[in-house]
């Protein structure tokens, strides 16, 4: 929590914002793991229910043969590639092959289930570049397992006694994601298709809607397949291209000799359009050192070993492997702080306590050290037309993602407005950049402290003029700060439930748009 929610009980907090902090212990990759294996568990009751017709060992089986062959084989290749394993990934990836093939107990049908686990872990090595895979594993295992002949995916996921518990999982992930309009792109393509393909076969507008929806794996396929980070192109725009792209590859019927269409073939056709125009690959970042922003911020700065392509606003994503998990995986996510041309990679991180696991690694990094980048991506951008006015407003750490847009000169030739939120005038971290940036910038401290000279002082302008320890920032609050706040695009970046309050009050002020980047914690 940043020092300005301190004060905040837990039920001042909306529900929104309530969920952004149950959800935020979790990395992506964990909130996945535990969605799926709450899925396969459920699956196992609905059979012994008699609601699933598989047979309670041929599940059972089915479900230690995926778990343990894509686990067993990623560390195998992770050994002989001399990687660290990302255990949690084989994991999901196995999970998602048990909800792919059929659960049974013929030979020939279960040598190619362990087939598809096998090619799933080696397409994150086989078929990658430069550390990152192009293709989703299980869609790429599913695939080629299903050219020999030996098994076919059927995406036995796809059935309405599932319903109950899928539609709440996708849309948990969704929501933790932030991939909501992206689903939406891809559901409303692909149920359109088979909609009016059912209508033309005589069946009733309703049964044309339940069918893709609950017969056919549409819903799984967005929730955890489509939605892969390391497949994803970087930008929204791109993102909902790639949808719609996938929805129609996914829901039109073509059959090119041994070739038909299927979910996985359209996903492994999206990949690759989607590696075509992202970042190509992972990469290594040599820690060269630290210096201290605030009593409890740190910057960590790294020599990549290639040129970086980002826009500033963007996030990089790290592998930070450490022994103790502490139930948020090891991949972890941070703002990018130096410009896209400076030919080093620099992160503001919040380092009071207590300390998760990864910052500890971050801590422990001695200069030479090398981390591995997994991904870079983000929309959290300024406006292309430089003569659009913005108000940026910081709360605690959130000013981070705004750090890459003053050291790049955005804000010199843009009428910028920067509101600071923090505990005191300590707390204001990146002194130099800030007063040399060209922005108006002001300062909301809760202490009531002075900010540096060239920092206005906002702490009392609320209405009343009381001071800011004792009025939230509200809409006519803001309003008063900020009298042009209609004429400006508006970025608020923070924790979920700083962020949550203050585009509310945006909104209340006469903000027409507000883009927000929330920090869920790391």
């Amino acid at each position: 929590m940043n020092p300005v929610d301190a004060p905040k009980t837990r039920a001042s907090l909306t529900p929104a914002a309530r969920l952004d902090t149950v959800l935020g212990r979790f990395t992506m990759y964990r909130l996945i793991l535990l969605v799926l294996a709450t899925l396969a568990a459920y699956s196992i009751l609905l059979n012994a229910l008699g609601w699933l017709t598989f047979g309670i060992p041929q599940m059972l089986v089915h479900l230690l043969l995926c778990l343990g062959l894509t686990y067993a084989s990623n560390r195998a290749l992770a050994a002989v590639f001399r990687v660290r394993p990302h255990s949690e990934s084989s994991l999901i990836t196995g999970l998602l092959l048990y909800f792919l093939f059929w659960p049974t107990f013929v030979d020939l049908e279960m040598w190619g289930v362990a087939l598809a686990c096998v090619l799933a872990s080696a397409s994150k090595y086989a078929l990658a570049w430069r550390g990152r895979h192009i293709f989703n594993p299980a869609a790429a295992g599913a695939f080629v397992t299903g050219l020999t002949g030996l098994n076919i995916a059927t995406w036995w996921a796809a059935t309405p006694a599932m319903l109950w518990l899928l539609v709440p999982g996708v849309l948990v992930v969704l929501y933790r994601t932030r991939k909501f309009l992206m689903a939406a792109a891809f559901t409303v393509v692909a149920t359109a298709i088979v909609f009016v393909e059912l209508l033309q076969a005589g069946m009733t507008p309703g049964m044309g809607l339940w069918q893709p929806l609950a017969q056919r794996p549409l819903l799984f396929f967005v929730g955890f397949m489509l939605t892969e980070p390391l497949t994803l192109p970087p930008r929204r725009w791109q993102q909902l291209v790639f949808a719609a792209v996938v929805g129609v590859l996914f829901a039109v019927p073509y059959n090119f000799g041994f070739v038909a269409n299927s979910p996985e073939l359209a996903l492994l056709v999206g990949n690759l359009l989607a590696f075509l125009v992202g970042q190509r690959g992972g990469l290594r970042l040599r820690f060269t050192g630290t210096r201290a922003l605030t009593p409890t911020t740190t910057e960590f700065a790294f020599e990549p070993s290639r040129r970086v392509r980002f826009v500033p606003g963007q996030y990089m994503e790290l592998d930070l492997p450490h022994a103790k998990s502490d139930g948020k995986g090891r991949r972890r996510v941070f703002s990018l702080t130096s410009a896209p041309d400076s030919g080093t990679v620099k992160f503001g991180v919040r380092t009071a306590e207590p300390l998760s696991a990864a910052k500890k690694v971050l801590l422990a990094l001695e200069p030479g050290d090398q981390v591995t980048a997994t991904s870079v991506g983000g929309d959290f951008v300024l406006p292309r037309d430089p003569s659009t006015p913005v108000l940026l407003i910081a709360a605690g750490i959130g000013i981070t993602p705004y750090l890459a847009h003053l050291a790049s000169g955005a804000t010199q030739e843009r009428d910028t407005v920067l509101l600071l939120l923090a505990r005191n005038a300590e707390e204001i971290g990146y002194a130099e950049e800030l007063r040399t940036s060209g922005a108006r910038i002001l300062a909301r401290l809760a202490d009531g402290s002075e900010p540096p000279s060239f920092i206005t002082n906002a702490g009392t302008a609320s209405p009343d003029g009381s001071p800011a320890s004792s009025v939230r920032l509200d809409g006519a609050s803001l309003k008063a700060l900020v009298p042009d706040i209609g004429e400006r695009e508006v970025y608020v970046s923070g924790s979920p439930a700083s962020v949550a309050s203050l585009r509310r009050a945006a909104r209340k002020a006469g903000a027409r748009r507000v883009h927000v980047d929330s920090f869920a914690g790391y």
